[in-house]
């Protein structure tokens, strides 16, 4: 499977410290299948950091999903577990970090799932202020238009993912 990362900077060495905490999926290096997404994902942060956009592309070997040795998380359309997963994992307070659905603590090496994008973030907000419950969280998120993002936690994950010419 061919995966976009989308940066200010081409990334041939991916290096997980350098990736941000507290994000959908917890701190990690993330892609996406869709180049489009990549493209508005690279002059999204180019705007908020300076550079140039620029798409990195790479080979992911899709084997990582059935190794053993890889502890992956496979979320296939937005539901309450993705929804508090990505809620917790944003959350900065949070403090259950063993938690199934939190990622602060990488238990998951690769986590796959719909990108919890700005087109959301009012329900999300909504929801955490305590105006909505879950299921009207998950209701509304049937009316939005979700695509898929890959996020990669741990070195033995990165061993999935080639970086192509």
């Amino acid at each position: 499977m061919i995966l976009y990362h989308g940066s200010n900077v081409e990334v041939k060495n991916i290096d997980l410290s350098k990736c941000r905490p507290h994000k959908d999926f917890g701190q990690g290096f993330y892609l996406t299948d869709i180049c489009e997404q990549a493209e508005n994902m690279a002059r999204r942060v180019t705007r908020l950091y300076g550079g140039s956009p620029c798409v990195s592309v790479f080979k992911f070997d899709e084997t990582a999903f059935i190794d053993k040795n890889i502890n992956c998380l496979i979320f296939n359309e937005p539901n309450k577990d993705w929804a508090l997963f990505v809620l917790n994992n944003r959350n900065k307070r949070f403090r259950n970090i063993s938690d199934i659905l939190c990622n602060q603590d990488k238990k998951y090496d690769i986590v796959s799932g719909p990108v919890a994008n700005d087109d959301i973030a009012l329900l999300f907000r909504t929801f955490s202020s305590g105006l909505i419950d879950i299921d009207a969280l998950i209701k509304g998120l049937i009316y939005k238009k979700l695509t898929t993002q890959l996020s990669f936690h741990s070195p033995i994950s990165l061993k999935y993912l080639v970086p192509m010419e």
